[in-house]
Parts: C-alpha cells; structure tokens; sequence
C-alpha cells in the first residue's frame, strides 16, 4: 500500500526519538546519583558518633575503634542497600543484578566516609597523641568529612558557592553538636 511506508517510517522515528530520551533521562539519572553523597554526609556523622560513644567506653584499643568504625560503616551501608532493594520490591519493580549493584554503588559513601576518621585513629600514635588526643583527632577528621561530603554533594549537584556555603555551614553545626555531645559524656 502506498500510504503504509512513510507512517512506518514515521513511527520507527518517533521510537527512536523515544529511546534516545530514555537514554538522555537514564544518564541524568546517574549523574544525580554520582552526585548524591549523602551516604557519605550520613557516614560521616555515624563515624563521628560512633568515635563519640567509644569515648564514653573508657580505655579502647586504638585497633579496636579502627575496627568498629570501619564495621559499623558496613553495617550501616548493607541496612541502607537492604532497605532501598526492600523498598523497590514493595514498589514491585523487578529487582536484577544491575539494580544490586546500582545501589550498592550509591550506597557505598556510607563505608568510604568511615575510613578517614579510622585512618585517623591508626595514625594517632605517630603523631605521638593519646587516647583522648585520638578521639578528638578521630571526631575532627569525621567533621571535617561531613562538611566536606555535604560541600562535594552540592557543588557536583551543579548549587551555586553561596548554597553550598549553607549547606557546608548546616552540617558544621551539625558536626559542632555532636562535638558537644562528646563533652557531655566525658564530662
């Protein structure tokens, strides 16, 4: 028939002016994603509580708190993995490999934020510090690592220097008041 080719045609584009706005879309979505380190901000926040309550232990093993920093990390990180897959299944969307590893992935920040707070406790008897001297060197590294996070998150996400300024200043409160927190439990 002589009408049927270009409505074929026509229709092949339109599918395939579809699929590359699929791909356009999927693409944004991982940039957002690779963008999103609130894992890390979270991550570091834990570490920090985590150095905190340690404090509050009395004497600890500088091996003993790398370990449950970097512990903790992965149990908070396989919690939050669990519960984005479990959500996604109870929106009943297929979970496959690549969702797995998707969120994994984005998931991992919460593990990468732990270790520099327990690099930082690994490292403290070459600075020549004490216990008290570690955990406070632990709790600033992990302050220092959320403000960092918070500031990556908002300047990869494309925010402006000013609304990064914010978003960095909110999380050094935030970090601040954990610092009061550890002066309330050891004092």
């Amino acid at each position: 028939m002589p009408g049927t080719e270009p409505r074929t045609r026509s229709r092949a584009q339109a599918d395939e002016r579809r699929a590359r706005a699929d791909r356009r879309r999927a693409r944004a979505d991982e940039r957002r994603a690779a963008a999103d380190y609130t894992g890390g901000v979270y991550g570091s926040m834990l570490a920090a509580s985590v150095v905190v309550g340690a404090g509050g232990l009395g004497s600890l093993p500088r091996l003993e708190l790398v370990l449950l920093l970097l512990l903790t990390g992965v149990v908070f990180w396989v919690g939050h993995v669990h519960a984005h897959l479990f959500g996604a299944r109870l929106a009943q969307r297929r979970l496959d490999r690549r969702t797995v590893v998707q969120v994994c992935r984005e998931e991992w920040p919460i593990v990468k934020a732990a270790i520099p707070p327990a690099v930082a406790v690994a490292v403290s008897p070459l600075l020549g510090l004490d216990l008290t001297g570690t955990l406070w060197f632990a709790l600033a590294v992990a302050v220092a690592g959320q403000v960092g996070w918070s500031t990556a998150a908002a300047r990869r996400a494309g925010a402006p220097w000013r609304l990064a300024a914010v978003t960095a200043s909110v999380n050094l409160v935030l970090g601040l008041l954990i610092i009061a927190f550890k002066l309330v439990v050891t004092h």
